[in-house]
């Protein structure tokens, strides 16, 4: 279900918070990067600008992405899709990636940024709505914290890669 967006004063500077187009692919591919140098892992980064194209906005979306400017420019994104929980038997939502360039943090973006992404997540009556963090960030792990946001300690996240998809699948 497509929305509209939403924009809101921050520090009184303008907000604007909307769904990305294809028009958007290079610079969702900028913020990947960006986010990717910030976590250490850029060396790991294989996207590219026609399969964000294909996977974004093609026949068959797998996730959806906000982009915030500030006047117009682009400064934070949020990648998401839906997962679904059997015991709530509701859809959630994953929260990919949540980025703010430097020069615009502490600004009220990222918390804009979720507060949009959680306004997606009430208005489809989903029943949770989950990310993950490294264990290093201490800057994100606080903001999270600061919304109310749990870390769920009980539970450890494993992960395929693409070998062991092949592998396995056979």
């Amino acid at each position: 279900m497509p929305f509209a967006g939403v924009q809101t004063t921050i520090c009184r500077v303008s907000v604007t918070i909307s769904p990305a187009t294809p028009d958007d692919v290079p610079t969702i591919l900028a913020f990947i990067r960006e986010l990717a140098e910030y976590e250490k892992l850029l060396d790991r980064v294989t996207a590219t600008e026609p399969l964000l194209h294909r996977t974004l906005f093609g026949p068959r979306p797998y996730a959806e992405v906000l982009i915030a400017r500030l006047d117009a420019r682009p400064v934070g994104y949020a990648l998401f899709f839906h997962n679904y929980s059997t015991f709530l038997a509701r859809p959630g939502i994953y929260l990919e990636d949540v980025y703010v360039r430097p020069a615009f943090r502490g600004r009220g973006v990222g918390k804009a940024l979720l507060r949009e992404v959680a306004r997606v997540a009430r208005n489809r009556d989903c029943g949770r709505m989950e990310w993950s963090v490294l264990d290093w960030n201490k800057p994100s792990i606080d903001f999270y914290a600061s919304l109310g946001a749990k870390p769920l300690d009980d539970w450890t996240m494993y992960r395929l890669d693409e070998r062991a998809i092949a592998a396995l699948a056979g």
